[in-house]
């Protein structure tokens, strides 16, 4: 019965909210009702305990069968239909959740609505009866354990009633994605966010909705110009849209994340096609170094990326001299959250060459173009695993000749700052044991390089030789 003392209790939103959270609560109590009767439905909890599995759910409606999309099946993932055959389309959803780092996926085609007051993607269709779960929850960023990013549910519901209706119904598809995470740094910001959403959306050639949740408006503004050769939308901030619920034919939840700046194998997608992708966005000229290259300009240029904080080159001044008397034109460069990456992007592919200390500076090396080198200095400690997943393995991908320079214990800080015989020095890899946080907090927060020139003219030489070769 309709209550006018409780009505009057609460505003609008606030009715909304509540019922809204009414809403989740019955579909979880009438699924956990109808579980416990049928023996074919597994005892795991609703949200999908069964990790790193691929649950492919397809819900039938009277219809024309030979309208059946795949999800998943070709780049093209999602057709975009007309509103007279969005009625013989056949319901689907297909949501991976993974324990290997990933914070899960969903793709969902039919009746979806997206209802911000309780962070909740709802698909309406019969009660899938091959499943052993009806609702997930999903981090739409691609690193699950982080405290910065909302979780949202995505939610089977067998009846109209069970869901909100709709207030704002779109033909174009919608992708639900987060812009918290460790957005702020250069290498995340390409790794965990640009080049998943390039993987993700590239086949919809602009014609997709961004819905961003924990979003940050300084972030979209610094990479709008990427951005919206991905969407020719306005990106929605979904966590404003209390007063709205959208809905949309096909969906996706989260974004697709093979490894750090790799894509997958056997996705629609390369490397060659982001690259493509960068040079066509930030005007790079030089897509390629070409033999011309070599006879007009004696002189590789290299690009010294500097810290002022952290794994600091003491002797960067040396470094940059010995190279110019081997033959190297050198500048130097560093990258701040205020620099305009359309001019530093630009700068970076007028370089033949890219040095730098393991850190996020080093994601530049997107910018270079074609044949170009990488030189990684790989700091003191147990991290050579993680220098290399980084910006090693990417590199030939990217086409981008690659070497690395470990700095001995002589060249790190560390050497002054601990006896010899201390386990920082002696036992690198029982930090590793401790996990990455005791790691970092050593071998990369509190640690300076003053490389050995005399050892590093050999890397050096050795990079030239590859530049002419």
């Amino acid at each position: 019965m309709y209550d006018p003392i409780l009505a009057k209790s609460f505003n609008s939103y606030e009715r909304r909210r509540l019922g809204c959270s009414a809403l989740v609560v019955c579909s979880i109590i009438a699924f956990s009702v109808c579980s416990s009767f049928d023996p074919r439905l597994y005892t795991s909890s609703l949200i999908g305990e069964a990790v790193n599995t691929k649950l492919p759910i397809h819900m039938f409606v009277a219809g024309d069968n030979n309208s059946n999309p795949t999800v998943g099946s070709s780049p093209n993932r999602f057709v975009v239909k007309s509103p007279q055959h969005e009625a013989i389309q056949i319901p689907r959803v297909e949501c991976r959740i993974s324990e290997r780092g990933g914070a899960g996926y969903c793709e969902m085609e039919g009746d979806v609505r997206v209802d911000a007051n309780c962070s909740t993607v709802f698909m309406v269709g019969p009660t899938p009866t091959n499943s052993n779960s009806s609702s997930w929850i999903i981090k739409p960023y691609p690193r699950k354990h982080i405290s910065n990013v909302k979780n949202w549910r995505v939610m089977l519901v067998s009846m109209d009633r069970d869901a909100p209706r709709c207030t704002q119904t779109h033909t174009l598809p919608a992708l639900l994605f987060s812009t918290g995470g460790y957005t702020g740094n250069h290498f995340h910001d390409f790794a965990d966010l640009i080049l998943p959403l390039f993987s993700t959306t590239f086949p919809f050639n602009t014609q997709i909705h961004f819905l961003a949740t924990d979003y940050k408006p300084w972030w979209v503004s610094k990479f709008s110009v990427l951005l919206h050769r991905l969407t020719a939308h306005h990106i929605i901030d979904i966590e404003t849209q209390t007063k709205h619920v959208h809905c949309y034919a096909n969906m996706i939840v989260g974004l697709q994340f093979y490894r750090e700046l790799v894509f997958a194998p056997s996705g629609g997608t390369h490397m060659r096609d982001f690259r493509q992708f960068l040079r066509e966005t930030y005007s790079l000229r030089r897509r390629r170094r070409t033999r011309a290259d070599k006879k007009k300009k004696s002189k590789p240029r290299l690009m010294i990326i500097s810290r002022k904080r952290t794994r600091v080159v003491t002797n960067e001044a040396e470094v940059s001299r010995a190279a110019v008397k081997l033959g190297y034109e050198v500048i130097s460069a560093e990258a701040r959250l205020s620099t305009n990456l359309t001019k530093f992007a630009q700068l970076v592919n007028s370089c033949d060459m890219l040095m730098g200390v393991h850190g996020a500076g080093l994601t530049n090396m997107l910018f270079l173009p074609d044949r170009a080198l990488l030189i990684q200095i790989v700091p003191f400690g147990g991290i050579d695993v993680y220098a290399r997943l980084d910006f090693g393995n990417p590199a030939p991908a990217m086409n981008v000749k690659y070497l690395e320079y470990k700095i001995a214990i002589n060249e790190s800080s560390l050497s002054r700052q601990y006896p010899s015989n201390h386990p920082v020095l002696r036992d690198p890899l029982s930090f590793k044991k401790k996990g990455w946080d005791e790691l970092k907090a050593v071998y990369l927060e509190n640690q300076n390089v003053t490389i050995d020139i005399h050892r590093f003219k050999g890397t050096l030489a050795k990079a030239l030789n590859l530049l002419h070769n």
